[in-house]
């Protein structure tokens, strides 16, 4: 255990843990809403630091992000544990998990945590020296926190971030967005990159399938735009749930009034955890959103999750392909650093030779 960042002490017995939007009071000996952070004796302490259930290289397009540094590989890393409660997750296995549970009985009777179970739940402990480390010995030039939800880790998160910088490597949050100002102003220095999940544009689609709210998430997304922190937005799109054309044309709208070059990934759900009932999203729902953005004004969309159009990225001016791809493999690029080679118009984003 570490004692967590961000937290107040509202009695000698309860305190507030300021890292996310939940915003949690927590009594002594109980943990917060994502199960990781616990308040012991009116300190709050994280059982997460350092502990991964995820580790591997990645093309960064995987993220995905599609404007930084394409055809790198990025270092991902995950922590276990979330703040959200997304019945559609398709890594629940790892996300879903948290110190609270399993809960059994001793034979005095006595309710006492498996311990064994959590730490085997909770991943090998490593320390952000031995990340960077293996990041580097993989040649990668960046290090992502995803797969989970890294603000549940942020103390781990920050002490790799800084490390990284340090060594030359950027580093990338794949986010659900529900941080607070405060959490972000600790990591803004080291961060260079995100892809947040814009999920729904209803705040009754938050409350009801996340257990949270869809205020804070654009709150997020303002405050990195406005940072300057490179943001790529993904949508993954539910049959039934946020497909229709108003939600999707509400979403396209709010990303265009961010910033048009922002891209944004419409990716193709498949059934999963408790989703499991639900249809794969129809290539026409995809093909509407891509309309929408595109009347919108947004220079960038793509198709995930889906083969055969969508993933290549052209010219804002002359319309030629500079960028194409084949799932995560990039085939084929036409850029001298960020400029088109055709028409040397400018692409918004990095792409610097490594």
């Amino acid at each position: 255990m570490k004692e967590a960042l961000l937290y107040e002490s509202l009695t000698k017995a309860q305190v507030i843990c300021r890292l996310c939007a939940h915003n949690c009071q927590i009594s002594d000996g109980k943990f917060g809403f994502c199960g990781i952070r616990q308040n012991i004796g009116g300190i709050l302490f994280t059982h997460s630091y350092g502990h991964l259930v995820a580790l591997q290289s990645d093309p960064v397009e995987k993220k995905p992000l599609y404007h930084f540094f394409p055809g790198s590989a990025a270092f991902s890393i995950a922590s276990a544990g979330c703040n959200f409660r997304c019945g559609f997750c398709q890594n629940w296995g790892i996300s879903q998990i948290n110190c609270t549970l399993p809960v059994s009985k001793t034979a005095s009777g006595k309710k006492t945590k498996e311990l064994d179970t959590i730490k085997q739940q909770m991943g090998e402990l490593f320390s952000a020296e031995k990340v960077v480390a293996l990041a580097k010995a993989h040649e990668c030039r960046s290090i992502a926190y995803t797969y989970t939800e890294p603000t549940v880790s942020w103390e781990f998160v920050l002490e790799t971030a800084k490390l990284a910088h340090e060594s030359g490597l950027k580093n990338i949050l794949v986010t659900n967005g529900y941080f607070t100002a405060a959490a972000f102003s600790l990591l803004k220095p080291y961060l260079d990159a995100v892809n947040l999940d814009l999920k729904f544009f209803q705040d009754r689609s938050y409350e009801k399938i996340c257990a949270a709210h869809l205020t804070p998430v654009l709150d997020s997304l303002r405050l990195l735009v406005s940072a300057g922190v490179w943001v790529e937005v993904t949508t993954l799109i539910i049959p039934g749930v946020n497909d229709s054309l108003k939600e999707l044309a509400e979403i396209a709208k709010f990303i265009a009034e961010l910033n048009l070059d922002i891209p944004w990934h419409i990716s193709r759900f498949h059934a999963d955890y408790k989703f499991n009932n639900y249809p794969d999203t129809p290539e026409s729902s995809l093909k509407l959103a891509y309309d929408l953005g595109k009347k919108a004004g947004l220079n960038y969309i793509y198709a995930g999750n889906i083969s055969g159009w969508g993933q290549d990225t052209y010219c804002p001016a002359c319309h030629k392909v500079l960028i194409k791809r084949e799932g995560f493999r990039i085939t084929e690029i036409n850029l001298l650093a960020n400029l088109c080679s055709f028409c040397q118009a400018s692409l918004p984003g990095f792409f610097n030779p490594l």
